[in-house]
């Protein structure tokens, strides 16, 4: 089978995956707020300090999924564009963005074809997105829809935690096929096409809260866990004070030890332009 061929078949897979997830969601109870500002939404609190403020800026999101960040952007002042590969994810970010008052365009769309929006835009961001996809073409695309002074920020997971990779084995019915998560030594490969490249990882210690969900019986098939932690942050919150804290301590000192991490927040800025 060719390179074009098996792409087209998992583009279809994603497509198929995502919708039917989609279908499983109801946009009134999809967390929005909490999905930035919550005890436990640090990758998210690190994006909105990168960012800083969105009033008037234009924004990409970029594999919108069911439009919680899309419009969390939208309800601090960006201007949105959502783009998603899932027609009925898309459905549920018009509705959620409905629910919150706000307007955000939606584009039905692959990651890897950004070139044909004609647009630039002052941020763009992408929350598990990088790994669903041929990363290295869809970067060396983002630096030409980037405006100058532009940022992008991606949240991925990495590949080399062992609670992890036990997690998604065991999820994964609710988990897409093709998912390859980041290598810690892909961190290089960004820098080959922007000359300002900053990453910060999260969720070393503070994994336990994951084992706690497992010996409570909640298994990860059933329940998206990196939602649960979300929207029951109040029930862990001294527990996830405490580990998070030794995270900034141990990680500060060994930053090695962020290759073990569960996620990676990846910030891009001032991308080398081909002559």
């Amino acid at each position: 089978m060719n390179t074009e061929s098996t792409g087209l078949k998992r583009l279809d897979s994603e497509e198929r995956f995502h919708d039917s997830y989609a279908d499983s969601l109801k946009a009134e109870e999809l967390l929005v707020d909490e999905s930035f500002e919550a005890l436990t939404a640090q990758e998210n609190k690190f994006v909105l300090e990168e960012f800083g403020s969105l009033c008037g800026k234009s924004l990409l999101d970029l594999g919108c999924g069911a439009g919680e960040s899309a419009v969390y952007f939208a309800k601090k002042g960006a201007k949105v564009t959502a783009v998603d590969i899932s027609s009925g994810m898309l459905r549920r970010a018009e509705e959620l963005a409905g629910i919150h008052g706000v307007s955000i365009e939606t584009l039905q769309l692959d990651a890897g074809d950004i070139m044909s929006l004609g647009s630039r835009f002052d941020y763009i961001y992408g929350n598990g997105v990088l790994h669903h996809m041929d990363f290295e073409n869809m970067i060396a695309d983002v630096k030409k829809v980037l405006s100058p002074g532009g940022k992008a920020v991606f949240i991925e997971p990495f590949a080399h935690n062992f609670i992890i990779n036990i997690y998604r084995r065991l999820a994964k019915d609710v988990r897409s096929p093709q998912e390859e998560p980041l290598k810690f030594r892909d961190i290089k490969f960004f820098r080959r096409h922007f000359k300002e490249v900053k990453h910060k990882e999260f969720w070393f210690f503070s994994l336990l809260v994951f084992v706690v969900l497992f010996l409570k019986g909640i298994h990860p098939s059933r329940e998206r866990y990196w939602k649960y932690v979300i929207r029951h942050a109040e029930e862990y919150k001294q527990m996830f004070l405490i580990l998070s804290s030794l995270d900034r301590v141990i990680l500060k000192v060994f930053p090695f030890l962020g290759r073990f991490c569960w996620n990676t927040v990846v910030v891009l800025e001032e991308p080398y332009h081909e002559k």
